[in-house]
């Protein structure tokens, strides 16, 4: 079954966020991930939402897990939890 992580996220140190963020594309696709949404322009329609979002499809949750679990993305884990402050799940879809 499909599965999306879904990252909710306010960048704090933009400069440092971009090295982190420069890194992901290529790490999700070595895992069989692909980006829907990566930032970008959005609309609030209701309540409080933080500067950015990001939502990444994998064929799986374990495929998911095996990204966000991996050596290559865990390294660079810690530059994104210095340069924002974010809540980030993995989702199965429908």
């Amino acid at each position: 079954m499909t599965a999306y992580v879904v990252a909710r996220i306010d960048v704090t140190d933009p400069e440092q966020y971009a090295v982190y963020a420069g890194q992901t594309v290529a790490l999700a696709e070595k895992y069989g991930g692909r980006f829907l949404v990566k930032g970008g322009p959005q609309v609030v329609i209701e309540g409080d939402a933080p500067s950015r979002h990001v939502i990444v499809e994998f064929s799986s949750r374990t495929a998911a897990e095996r990204w966000f679990e991996s050596p290559e993305y865990q390294r660079i884990l810690p530059i994104a939890k210095a340069a924002s402050r974010r809540d980030v799940v993995i989702i199965e879809g429908v």
